[in-house]
């Protein structure tokens, strides 16, 4: 059975970093991050392959957020500059036996979600 456990959530000033981390005990190809902001619905924000030579990302992290994996470590990397408040939610890795994909209903595997609050 796939695994994932996500950290290094927390809180934070605007225009600081923080780098989420998601152990997954089976992860062999796609992986996500998606993010629920308070009273929202969940979102898309970054994807990489089993290989992670192919990405993607929502706009609202393009060229803010760096998503990466160690597959030596079995761990999905959610790197944050420049945070702001917008940017408070759970965040949840998810992972699928397939390429990338930003579809939310594509990922059967996810992991219970760590908080990010960013304040001002």
């Amino acid at each position: 059975q796939v695994r994932l456990v996500e950290s290094g959530g927390g809180l934070v000033e605007a225009g600081a970093s923080l780098r989420l981390s998601c152990v997954c005990s089976d992860c062999p190809y796609a992986m996500a991050w998606f993010r629920q902001p308070p009273g929202k619905e969940r979102e898309f924000v970054a994807t990489i392959s089993g290989t992670g030579e192919v990405t993607d990302y929502a706009d609202s992290a393009k060229g803010r957020f760096t998503i990466s994996r160690d597959n030596a470590e079995n761990t999905l990397y959610l790197e944050m500059n420049s945070l702001k408040l917008e940017d408070t939610a759970i965040y949840y890795c998810a992972t699928r036996d397939g390429p990338t994909t930003t579809y939310e209903s594509q990922y059967p595997f996810w992991g219970q979600g760590t908080q990010v609050t960013v304040s001002s």
